[in-house]
C-alpha cells in the first residue's frame, strides 16, 4: 500500500540559535522517524492559517506535536493567565484551524503532549495552567531525568481504543509538561490518567481515530508507544 502523507505541526523560535536575525521553525527528528518507522510519510506544516484547508488537501492524517509553550487561557475561556504562560499565537491559530479540519473531514489526528492540550481546547475543553498550583501532591511531570527515560507511569482505561491499541493496563511514559487537560471536551473520552490524578490520554470515540496522549510516544520507550504510531497510520491509510 502508499504511504499515506503525515502533515506534522512545527515550533516556531525567534531569531537567535540556529538563525540569529530571522524566525525559525523546528522540530525534533523522531517524530519524523517515528513516522517513517510505521509506514508514513512525515511532511512538515509551517503556521499559515489561512492556507489550513490546502494543507488537509494534501495529508491523510495529522500529528499536532508538543512545544516549549501554552494555549492562549483566553481561548478556553480562562480570565486570568498564569505567570508561567507563554503563547505562540499565529502556532496555536494554525493548529486550531487544521485540527477542527481534520476533524470535520474524519481524517485521523494524534495530538502529542501540547498537542493533547490543543485537541482538547479545538473541541471545547479547558486546562490547567499549571499542574503545582492546582494538584496538590503532584508528580514532577517536568521530569528532570532525560527524555529518553521514564519519568512515571499512567493507567489506560479498559474499553478505550488506547487500550486496544496499547494492549496495556499500564504505561511507563516520559513526561515534559506543566499543564494539562481540566474540564474534558464534550464527547472526549478519558483513556489515561497519572497517579496523581492528571490526565494523561483523551479520544474522541465518533472519529476512527482521535488521540491525544500527555507524554511523547515518538521517543519509542515502551511497545505500546509504537503501536501507537502504528495504529494512527494504519487508520490514515
Amino acid at each position: 500500500m502508499a504511504q499515506p502523507v503525515i502533515g506534522l505541526t512545527l515550533d516556531s523560535e525567534p531569531p537567535g540559535g540556529y538563525s540569529k536575525t530571522h524566525p525559525w521553525y523546528a522540530l525534533r527528528e523522531n517524530y519524523c522517524t517515528a513516522v517513517v518507522e510505521a509506514g508514513g510519510l512525515p511532511i512538515m506544516l509551517p503556521h499559515e492559517p489561512e492556507r489550513a484547508g490546502d494543507y488537509l488537501g494534501l495529508i491523510a492524517g495529522l500529528i499536532v506535536t508538543g512545544g516549549a509553550f501554552d494555549v492562549d487561557p483566553a481561548l478556553f475561556g480562562a480570565s486570568s493567565r498564569h505567570a508561567t504562560v507563554i503563547t505562540k499565537d499565529r502556532r496555536t491559530a494554525f493548529e486550531l484551524a487544521i485540527t477542527k479540519g481534520a476533524l470535520a473531514a474524519d481524517k485521523p489526528v494524534f495530538g502529542i503532549c501540547g498537542g493533547q492540550q490543543l485537541l482538547n481546547v479545538a473541541l471545547g475543553g479547558t486546562l490547567i495552567q499549571h499542574i503545582p498550583d492546582e494538584i496538590a501532591n503532584s508528580l514532577a511531570h517536568e521530569q528532570p531525568n532525560p527524555r529518553t527515560e521514564p519519568g512515571h507511569t499512567v493507567a489506560i482505561t479498559p474499553g478505550t481504543l488506547l487500550h486496544r491499541i496499547t494492549q496495556s493496563d499500564e504505561m511507563a511514559v516520559n513526561s515534559a509538561h506543566h499543564q494539562a487537560v481540566k474540564a474534558v471536551a464534550p464527547g472526549l473520552v478519558i483513556d489515561a490518567v497519572a497517579p496523581d490524578g492528571v490526565i494523561e490520554g483523551i479520544e474522541d470515540p465518533r472519529q476512527k481515530f482521535c488521540i491525544g496522549v500527555q507524554w511523547h510516544p515518538e521517543y519509542g520507550l515502551s511497545a505500546g508507544d509504537k503501536r501507537l504510531f502504528a495504529a494512527f497510520i494504519a487508520a490514515a491509510q
